[in-house]
């Protein structure tokens, strides 16, 4: 239980979460790719298929797909969003560009 709540501050503090989501998923086959789906949804409140075309215009990079959709900003500006704020989703949603 320890060790759960040490890893779980690490990733925090890494920015690899969004709320209690695990947003630094690398999509790489077709369980990922579904997980990565169900997280830009719940992060979104967004369905299935928006999900898909968010993480499509993302080129499959989860963080990108929901700075993307919330900020109302193209794939490229979500990139440098989240650049700017060194991968952290919500320290990218709270810029003003």
């Amino acid at each position: 239980m320890t060790l759960n709540m040490l890893s779980t501050a690490v990733m925090v503090r890494l920015g690899k979460t969004y709320g209690n989501l695990m947003v630094d998923v690398r999509a790489q086959n077709a369980k990922l790719r579904a997980r990565a789906r169900r997280i830009v949804a719940q992060a979104c409140q967004i369905d299935d298929q928006a999900a898909e075309v968010a993480l499509a215009r993302g080129d499959g990079e989860v963080k990108v797909a929901i700075v993307s959709h919330l900020a109302g900003c193209s794939p490229q500006a979500a990139r440098d969003r989240l650049a700017r704020a060194g991968g952290i989703v919500r320290a990218a949603l709270e810029r003003e560009d």
